[in-house]
């Protein structure tokens, strides 16, 4: 049987000495006060976890401006990230929508056999995908019913087939979780069309795919990505470069870094825009990567991480 949660609402004086209690030092008293009435408690103690030497006990030194400090490397950090999966959401829903309006043409979408399982049959036991086109078409359209989008109302007042809209149309509108769940249900052979621009697998990046949207969402929430595990990770594709000890594991930041850096790499009218994020994103691990112990592996960095060749290639 779960307790009943007992604690009580701590006014900013007594979070303070909650912190001091636990070893933080704090040299003036009323900017951290200040901060606290602006950043919750809660999410501050978050930061303050890569600090200490056990809960709630802070290692010898660590500082209120050291926490917080930490919290301002992962808002810029989480900026950038959010930055490049706005040129790789964007890409991907175009080709998305070029490969197949090409293949079945303005309202293929709404056709269920134009998927690799296109019903989930309830009697059925062998079903080799969880894709239940019916469940997705309906989001989809009710996502184009929500949209305040100019063209949506002229496609309604214009056209009999709204709430449907023509698939370039649709990637426009519909959410990226909508897109990734679309991207999940199509055939093999029209998942490595678009697959191929990014030098992928279908099925790696399907998953990739996947975990950027988690990723994302993480970030939209401004939720701490700088030392987080992920829980949604990415398969990688296979190959020494995606392997210890190029890259330690598929668990942390360095593995969805090179993830966006691969996608990037498949669009070629953004290479301006790639290679300027690489360097402000290096320049920003450089600067302000907090002051804490084993720093770099907490981001699943390596010491030369940089020489990656996933990172570092050559536009």
């Amino acid at each position: 049987m779960s307790d009943s949660y007992s604690k009580q609402w701590r006014s900013l004086s007594d979070q303070l000495e909650r912190l001091r209690e636990s070893g933080l030092e704090v040299e003036n008293v009323s900017e951290a006060e200040s901060f606290l009435r602006h950043l919750n408690y809660y999410r501050f103690s978050g930061y303050g976890l890569a600090f200490e030497v056990r809960r709630h006990e802070f290692l010898p030194g660590t500082t209120f401006e050291d926490i917080r400090h930490a919290y301002e490397f992962d808002r810029g950090l989480r900026d950038l990230v959010y930055e490049s999966m706005e040129v790789i959401e964007l890409d991907v829903r175009t080709s998305v929508a070029y490969t197949f309006g090409e293949t079945y043409g303005a309202f293929g979408h709404t056709d269920p056999t134009n998927f690799y399982i296109a019903v989930k049959y309830a009697n059925s036991e062998s079903a080799e995908s969880n894709f239940d086109h019916k469940q997705w078409r309906n989001s989809l359209r009710s996502e184009t019913r929500r949209s305040s989008e100019v063209f949506v109302g002229h496609f309604e007042r214009k056209y009999s087939e709204f709430p449907d809209l023509p698939i370039w149309v649709a990637t426009e509108i519909m959410s990226f979780g909508t897109l990734s769940r679309m991207i999940e249900g199509m055939k093999k052979s029209d998942v490595k069309r678009v697959a191929t621009r990014y030098g992928l697998q279908p099925l790696d990046f399907i998953s990739a795919l996947h975990h950027l949207v988690y990723v994302r969402n993480i970030c939209a929430h401004h939720a701490r990505i700088w030392d987080r595990e992920w829980s949604i990770k990415a398969e990688l594709p296979r190959g020494k470069i995606w392997a210890p000890p190029l890259l330690p594991d598929n668990t942390h930041l360095f593995a969805s870094l090179l993830l966006q850096r691969k996608f990037l790499s498949g669009c070629p009218a953004e290479r301006s825009f790639t290679e300027n994020w690489c360097r402000r994103l290096e320049e920003l691990i450089d600067a302000m990567a907090p002051n804490c112990p084993d720093v770099l592996k907490k981001m699943g960095l390596t010491e030369n991480w940089k020489e990656h060749p996933v990172w570092s290639v050559s536009e």
